[in-house]
């Protein structure tokens, strides 16, 4: 059976979202889907392995959109000079990422928080090399967290990548994301305001006995 074209695929990629974003995941099905694009059941079948193949694909495309546009944001300020300001503010670019994202690209913000990537990982039905690449993920984010880190302190151990990842994950999903608020002004004045108090503080004495940080494992 021919695969379908790379076009063809983004459409179905985007009617995925749409659907999950607009009725809930358990409403993406490969036969809601044929109906909707008129790619045949077998088509998509063959394209992505099962209906858990293809509702992780449409995931790694969110985060991968997602992780370009936050790393973007805090390069174009890091490019900008190389003092603590400086520094701070990339943080704080990063922190509001979540945000912006939303704004910018409002179905793929809504699939990442309508989909789980935890639960898709546990699927038996998800291909190896596509868990392997949602796994990734992780990987990149850290190192985000490592230049960040890095940038302030010139120190990148535990402690100091635990407090960025507080900055970047933690408060964002509390203060935007759990409570599916709006990505208002001034709630993404809020999410600026508390990175910068706590960056405020110096991070703990180093870990002699860590030196480094690869995992998002707490």
């Amino acid at each position: 059976m021919p695969r379908p074209r790379t076009h063809d695929l983004e459409q179905l990629l985007d009617a995925a979202e749409a659907l999950a974003v607009e009725s809930g995941p358990a409403a993406v099905t490969v036969r809601a889907l044929s109906d909707l694009t008129s790619i045949s059941n077998g088509a998509i079948y063959h394209a992505f392995g099962s209906r858990v193949g293809l509702v992780g694909r449409v995931w790694l495309r969110a985060a991968q959109r997602f992780l370009t546009a936050q790393r973007v944001a805090v390069d174009a300020v890091l490019d900008s000079g190389h003092d603590r300001e400086t520094a701070v503010e990339a943080v704080v670019a990063a922190a509001d990422t979540p945000a912006r994202f939303s704004l910018d690209h409002p179905a793929s913000g809504r699939f990442l928080l309508t989909v789980n990537r935890d639960e898709l990982l546990g699927s038996v039905d998800l291909p190896d090399d596509l868990a392997g690449e949602l796994r990734q993920l992780d990987q990149a984010l850290v190192e985000l967290f490592v230049t960040l880190s890095r940038a302030l302190w010139a120190r990148a151990d535990r402690h100091t990548v635990e407090i960025i990842r507080d900055c970047v994950v933690e408060l964002p999903t509390a203060l935007l994301l759990r409570g599916r608020r709006t990505a208002d002004e001034a709630m993404r004045a809020r999410c600026a305001v508390a990175v910068r108090a706590v960056l405020a503080l110096d991070p703990p004495a180093p870990d002699s006995s860590v030196t480094a940080t690869t995992s998002l494992e707490r």
